[in-house]
């Protein structure tokens, strides 16, 4: 398969942010909190929590619009109309419970051409608190050294229904970018350093949430604990047609 050549649809995706920026502040009390560390040029990974399906709405309107991201080939909690602005920006699909490898080396060739890749490490909106990282974000982090961006979203899972006289409070919290630890190891030891980067990278994002979405990094006892009944991966044994 022919390498993707970056940046791409440029026209269409521009004219989708400017839907996607009136929609936002149409249907939401919107906020966005540090866009000044978003750098100007790549490589760049953006990486956030993932919560709601309205998520990948969000990394869409704060990115350029060159931003290439992963998107779930049939994700198991987005209405039909959610599942539209995907296929009109382009998105790589991925299929849950399998490798992917050609998203993957889709990514990877994105950031060799100092791309921006948007992704959302835990693999798919569950539950709405940070859970643990799949492989995939500290694989590209780790084969590309590109820096990564930590984004945190809050609010995206109660927007819906729409209530235009009392607005959900939304909001985009922009991290700062940091360089990936080194990976220098083989096979278990390898495996082991990147879930390590994988543990860095969810950090990081839920820094810039409230403590009660932290996960397993909260501060709170009983938020560690409820974290551990969601923590599996729900699609760990299916199959591309399944989910």
């Amino acid at each position: 398969m022919a390498e993707i050549k970056y940046p791409r649809r440029i026209l269409i995706r521009s004219s989708l942010k400017g839907l996607i920026s009136a929609a936002l502040h149409t249907l939401s009390d919107f906020e966005v909190i540090g866009a000044e560390n978003i750098p100007k040029k790549g490589p760049l990974i953006l990486a956030a929590n993932h919560f709601s399906f309205a998520d990948s709405v969000a990394m869409l309107h704060i990115a350029p619009a060159s931003i290439e991201m992963f998107s779930g080939a049939n994700p198991a909690f987005t209405p039909w109309w959610g599942k539209l602005l995907p296929r009109l920006w382009g998105v790589l699909y991925v299929y849950r419970g399998t490798g992917s490898r050609q998203a993957i080396r889709d990514a990877e060739s994105i950031l060799k051409q100092n791309g921006f890749f948007g992704i959302f490490p835990e693999g798919g909106a569950w539950a709405e608190m940070i859970r643990p990282a799949r492989p995939g974000a500290a694989y590209l982090a780790a084969k590309t050294g590109a820096p990564i961006l930590p984004v945190g979203f809050t609010g995206f899972n109660e927007v819906l229904p729409i209530r235009f006289r009392d607005k959900s409070k939304v909001t985009i919290r922009v991290g700062k970018p940091y360089q990936p630890a080194h990976v220098t190891g083989r096979g278990r030891e390898r495996r082991q350093q990147l879930d390590e980067l994988g543990d860095r990278i969810m950090k990081e994002i839920a820094d810039l949430l409230p403590d009660h979405l932290r996960g397993k990094f909260s501060n709170d006892p009983a938020v560690r604990e409820r974290a551990k009944e969601v923590e599996a991966y729900p699609w760990e044994k299916a199959s591309w047609d399944e989910v």
